[in-house]
Order: C-alpha cells, then structure tokens, then sequence
C-alpha cells in the first residue's frame, strides 16, 4: 500500500535469510491494513453480536482462506516461476471488488432487517473462509513476486512464503478481535448501530471504484 510493502521488501535484498523471513513475516503482519481487507473485515463482521471472540474465529478464518490462496498461487511461482498471467490476475481483483459490494449490499440489507425487528442471518465460517480465499487470489501474485524476487534459493523461499501467509493470518485474526472487543462494549454498539447504513454506502463505493480500477476504468492508487 501506498509503496510500503516495496520499501519492506527492499530491506531484504540481498541479505541473509533471517532479515528476508523478518521482512516477509513484516509483509504479512501489514498486509490486513490493506483498505480492501479493512472494508471486507469491517462489512463481514458489522452486525455480528458474537462479541470479541467470535469476531477473531471469523477474522482468523478468513485469514485462513487468504494465506491459503497466497500458497496455492505462490508454491508455483517458487518452483516453476509460474507466474499469474495479468489477465487472471485483473479478473481476480475485479472478483475482490465484487465480494466487496456484496458484502456492503448484505450490511445493508442486515440494517434494514434488524431496523424491523427482523433477525439478520448470521455469518458462517465457511463463508468467511471464502471471502478470504477470493481476496488471497486477488492479491497474490504481486505480493509474491514483491517477497520472491530477491530470495536466491526456492528452499527459504517457500518458507519465506509460509511465514508471510501465516503472519496474514494472524494479522486479520487480531484486527478482527479487536473489532469484536471495541464493538462489544453497548454504548460503542449502539453508535456503531447508527452509522452502519453509510458504513454500507462507502463500502459499496469502494467496492465499486476497486472493480473498476482492477480493469483500468478509474484510477487506482493502492
């Protein structure tokens, strides 16, 4: 974001594998700030009164389903330099900011139910794991080329690899927890509750302008 993850990555270069697997696991612990993955965390988790500790299961699942992406696109990188072609690669962010308007349209059909007295779906695990899946595919492969080009050997790549993916992981997993605790406390809640149809309009903005900008119809500056 912003030019950041080339500045981390640049740190590496050249150097011994433990500065490169500190840098990817930097990678990863940053990589939940994404604006995409704090609108998908913020849609995916408004609403859900489950408190702090279902909030980091959820957060933590879709974290899961990221890394899990980030492996499957980035092994084949490593051992065959296979990499992404640019065509599957704008249709996989155009995907991410699909998930993203749907996620906006159900915050804000859940508001309208719950402004009736009508109880709201609640967010399973599964599909949790799934929106992360989608948004591990749409950032993959530039995030693996960023980690993978100054590692030599295919061996402390893979582990450079698995340590960014796990640290993505945990990185959502803790921004998710913490959403859940902020949003446990009633008065916090009750605020939040107020705001959550324009949190659903911006979202669905964003959404908008991410799919657009993933096929070059607006700017996209991330």
């Amino acid at each position: 974001m912003f030019g950041l993850d080339d500045q981390l990555a640049g740190l590496g270069d050249g150097g011994a594998f433990a500065v490169v697997a500190v840098i990817a696991m930097l990678l990863g612990l940053r990589h939940a700030t994404d604006p995409d993955h704090l609108t998908a965390v913020t849609t995916l988790l408004a609403g859900d009164r489950g408190g702090a500790r279902r909030a980091g299961q959820l957060g933590l699942v879709w974290g899961l389903g990221h890394a899990t992406a980030l492996v499957v696109f980035g092994v084949p990188i490593v051992l065959a330099d296979a990499y992404v072609p640019d065509a599957v690669q704008t249709g996989a962010e155009t995907l991410v900011g699909l998930v993203i308007i749907a996620l906006a349209l159900r915050l804000l059909v859940r508001a309208h139910r719950r402004s009736h007295g009508a109880p709201p779906a609640v967010r399973s695990r599964s599909q949790a794991y799934g929106i992360g899946l989608v948004h591990g595919m749409g950032g993959s492969a530039g995030v693996g080329l960023l980690l993978l080009a100054a590692i030599p050997s295919r061996g402390e790549a893979l582990v450079a690899l698995t340590l960014f993916a796990a640290c993505t992981a945990a990185s959502m997993a803790a921004a998710s927890t913490t959403f859940g605790f902020v949003l446990g406390r009633e008065a916090v809640a009750r605020r939040f509750a107020a705001a959550v149809p324009a949190l659903g309009l911006v979202s669905l903005a964003f959404g908008v302008w991410y799919a657009l900008g993933a096929v070059q119809a607006v700017p996209y500056v991330f």
